[in-house]
């Protein structure tokens, strides 16, 4: 049993899709944090281990800042992450880098690919909540460092293009079905998008638009890294 949102009162739909999102959020940042700091010991150079590092020590922070918005909710972090652990997981286990690289693009591709779906539910949340998300948002994977990065390796490398590459279709492809479990399980959450009156959650033009936008958007930082998507 989940803590209650409100003692004594059932949440507003809004209020619990705005815990829905920071929830998610919150259990990003952890898995960002998990896969940052592995990235960090593969780091060719002592230089780039620091800034990785400082990297996943942000997302760290983020779970601190999502937590307090959270607690002014009267929510707990810990009931809010839970929903979202078997799909976040199942993401991690699924798509483990093997190398410096693959790691770059995992932090590229999937830092991108849940802040486009995240920013098109902060716009129906409270402003309170839309303004901690998009500031979270907003300090996430270092993109100009990643696209150097990955540039620099294709160009000592060429044939890691093509690896690179299919790893990317990879990535996105777990992340739209874990992506598509949590939408057909969270109510809550996918009502937001589909508005009142709609069968919360239920709407699935409207899910496979969204969806098909954030897959648009990943071929667009595909072709930015060098990489065909």
């Amino acid at each position: 049993m989940t803590d209650p949102l409100r003692p004594g009162s059932d949440p507003l739909p809004s209020e619990a899709g705005a815990v829905d999102l920071l929830g998610i959020l919150a259990y990003g940042a952890l898995v960002a944090f998990d896969r940052l700091a592995d990235d960090a010991r593969r780091a060719p150079t002592w230089a780039e281990r620091v800034h990785v590092v400082q990297l996943a020590a942000r997302q760290a922070s983020h779970v601190e800042t999502v937590t307090t918005r959270l607690t002014a909710l009267g929510a707990n972090v810990l009931s809010a992450t839970a929903p979202f652990r078997r799909a976040f997981d199942a993401f991690h286990t699924h798509t483990t880098p093997k190398d410096w690289l693959e790691g770059l693009v995992w932090s590229y591709v999937g830092h991108g690919f849940a802040s486009d779906f995240y920013r098109e539910i902060a716009a129906f949340v409270d402003p309170e909540t839309r303004a901690v998300v998009l500031a979270v948002l907003a300090e996430g994977v270092d993109d100009e460092f990643v696209i150097e990065t990955v540039r620099a390796g294709i160009a000592a490398d060429p044939k890691v293009a093509g690896r690179l590459a299919l790893w990317g279709r990879r990535l996105v492809g777990e992340a739209l079905s874990q992506a598509q479990r949590v939408a057909a399980d969270r109510d809550a959450l996918t009502g937001l998008l589909t508005g009142p009156g709609v069968s919360t959650g239920r709407d699935l033009g409207a899910m496979h638009r969204l969806f098909s936008q954030l897959v648009e958007k990943h071929t667009v930082r595909m072709r930015t890294l060098g990489l065909q998507a």
